[in-house]
């Protein structure tokens, strides 16, 4: 089977989108390949003509195909290897078969023809304009019912937008953002000093640590922190920046739970602690929220812990309209305590 690589490239307006799909091609030698990369302008009718005559096997049979002379087809055909820099056809009989590089070119031919017509048959079904992408990247470690509130003021903008989200960890979402392939990337840390990545972190707030679980859990372990001791635990994984303040406050608290469960989703946390699996932590603003949403039951805060969260984005000064709205929304609705002036490594 094919692999299929698709490439979001767009800032601001509707964005050009570069799909290349390549073919598991054995035997080629790199320095053929390095022709084609070589090659700093690439003429499509030419390449169309190659096209049609590898596949006819002959001039005069892509000559008829395209409603041209042999000559005007073989002329084409000439300036073409010219401009990669290699013969692609060589005679065989009575008619022509492709040399190594033509194998190569027309495995890419086929393909980007085959997208021409599916980009065709697509813009003929979706005939509207389309709407302008605002890309989130979002670090596995941050709540999705925060992610909702901070996307949900991407609605108040003056015309709507196409929201596109991208889930991982926060090395590839700085590597897409430096690409300029995501407009921002939402975390529950700044970015990392030393990377070689052009960016900035914005803080958006921060909460302090509250402790959920299930009823039948929170009813039977008596009174907080001294609930948590030699209790399960639930955990987030170690890439969250939070999970060194936890296992500091333990420490300093002389507590020592059963930790049963570490998770790089926050999510599966939650539903793993919904069936009585253990204690866990989250944000304290979004207490209330889990706990609906759960069905687990809030035991305690530290008011101590501190998770903050951040965006982080190309520019200083932010201009772009949907990232300026998620940060007034962070700032001005979603956190109520105090948040320090932006910090840009």
């Amino acid at each position: 089977m094919r692999d299929r690589r698709t490439l979001f490239c767009s800032r601001g307006e509707p964005g050009r989108i570069l799909t290349a799909r390549m073919n598991h091609i054995k035997s080629i030698n790199i320095d053929v390949l390095a022709i084609f990369y070589e090659s700093s302008v690439l003429n499509l009718k030419h390449l169309r003509y190659f096209w049609a005559v590898a596949h006819a096997g002959s001039v005069a049979g892509a000559a008829k195909q395209l409603h041209l002379t042999p000559q005007t087809v073989s002329a084409q055909i000439k300036l073409f290897e010219d401009e990669v820099g290699t013969p692609l056809l060589r005679p065989a009989g009575r008619g022509l078969e492709l040399t190594e590089a033509g194998r190569v070119a027309l495995s890419y031919a086929d393909e980007m023809f085959a997208l021409g017509d599916e980009m065709l048959s697509s813009l003929r079904t979706h005939a509207g304009p389309a709407l302008p992408a605002v890309r989130v990247g979002i670090s596995e470690v941050v709540p999705k019912s925060l992610t909702l509130r901070l996307l949900a003021s991407l609605k108040r903008l003056p015309e709507r937008v196409r929201l596109v989200c991208r889930e991982a960890p926060i090395d590839w979402l700085l590597g897409e953002l430096a690409l300029h392939r995501l407009d921002m990337v939402l975390a529950d840390r700044p970015m990392p000093a030393g990377l070689s990545v052009r960016g900035h972190s914005h803080k958006l707030g921060e909460s302090a640590i509250a402790f959920l679980a299930a009823p039948a859990l929170a009813e039977g372990g008596g009174d907080f922190p001294g609930c948590l001791n030699g209790a399960p635990l639930l955990l987030p994984g170690p890439s969250a920046a939070v999970r060194g303040e936890i296992e500091r406050w333990l420490g300093e608290a002389r507590l020592s739970p059963q930790v049963v469960g570490e998770f790089d989703d926050s999510a599966l946390m939650k539903a793993f602690a919904q069936t009585g699996e253990g204690y866990f932590p989250a944000p304290a603003i979004l207490s209330a929220e889990i706990a609906g949403r759960y069905g687990v039951r809030e035991v305690g805060r530290v008011e101590e812990v501190r998770q903050a969260f951040w965006l982080i984005s190309t520019e200083r000064r932010i201009r772009h309209s949907g990232v300026r709205a998620v940060l007034d929304a962070a700032r001005s609705v979603v956190f109520s305590s105090h948040v320090d002036p932006d910090r840009s490594p």
